[in-house]
């Protein structure tokens, strides 16, 4: 038996080296495949870790570029574009100027000018014949139109100047009729809640232009551009607006307030006056 295996054992080394080299060839690729994926593994781990780096980078940079940072900038570059003023009125006294300077500032600064409704008014001519029958009517109407101009000053994005106030309706011509029996207590009274529930709903000028003159300037005025329906005007209720006037712009705080002597600026026939004028008007803006 042993004989037997010696014998065949020189036969079978050919076999033994091809089985060791056949043993040797798959511990090759064995080791080779082991060796591979060690190799394989941290290229795997490092592609997910440098993607996982570049989302988180990305995510970090688009984080100061968000629309709403993009947003508020817009809104802040807006804002200066908003006009600072729009409503611009001119106050004063029967044959203080009013309307010529309403239409001389509308035409240097280009504003829409806005007049008081004198030539459509059913009242007027009436009123100047019978002031206690026509006096409520008419401030009634003044009241209703000065309203719808304000509302549409409001609502608009013109800048407009307005030819007298609706202040001065409720706060000047309205008490002086009464005060002078021009207009009955219940008329006023009427006349007064209507202006107070008026007044809730509009806002004062940016800038009040109040025209102060003498009577003799305003009845040189008034003489000059001959309105047949001022022809009856009373010295003395010329004298009485003026009071009404000088009390009321004395307390007047709703807003801005440039005074002119019509006295001793003459506008409308001087344009050294007017200069003057327009100077002392931008300087008032400039600072809104």
């Amino acid at each position: 038996m042993a004989t037997k295996k010696s014998k065949a054992n020189p036969k079978a080394k050919p076999a033994q080296k091809a089985k060791s080299k056949a043993a040797s060839k798959p511990k090759a690729v064995t080791k080779s495949k082991a060796k591979s994926k060690p190799v394989a593994k941290p290229k795997a781990k490092a592609v997910v870790k440098t993607k996982a780096k570049v989302v988180v980078k990305t995510k970090t940079v688009s984080k100061p570029k968000a629309k709403p940072a993009q947003v508020k900038a817009k809104g802040k570059s807006s804002a200066p574009v908003k006009v600072k003023y729009k409503h611009i009125a001119i106050a004063g006294n029967i044959g203080a100027g009013k309307s010529t300077l309403t239409k001389l500032l509308a035409n240097h600064f280009g504003w829409e000018a806005q007049y008081e409704d004198v030539e459509n008014n059913p009242y007027l001519m009436d009123f100047y014949e019978d002031m206690p029958r026509w006096s409520f009517p008419l401030q009634v109407f003044f009241l209703n139109s000065r309203f719808n101009q304000l509302i549409d000053i409001q609502r608009g994005d013109k800048v407009v100047i307005q030819d007298r106030t609706i202040y001065e309706d409720a706060q000047i011509f309205a008490p002086n009729l009464h005060s002078m029996s021009l207009m009955s207590k219940r008329d006023f009274d009427n006349y007064t809640n209507l202006f107070k529930t008026i007044n809730k709903l509009i806002d004062p000028p940016d800038l009040l232009i109040y025209l102060r003159g003498s009577i003799s300037t305003l009845v040189g005025q008034i003489q000059k551009r001959g309105r047949e329906y001022e022809e009856n005007l009373r010295l003395d209720y010329l004298r009485r607006l003026n009071e009404y006037y000088e009390a009321w712009i004395t307390n007047y705080k709703a807003g801005k307030l440039l005074i002119i002597d019509v006295d001793k600026l003459n506008f409308a026939d001087k344009k050294d006056h007017l200069t003057q004028v327009i100077q002392k008007v931008s300087a008032e803006l400039n600072g809104l």
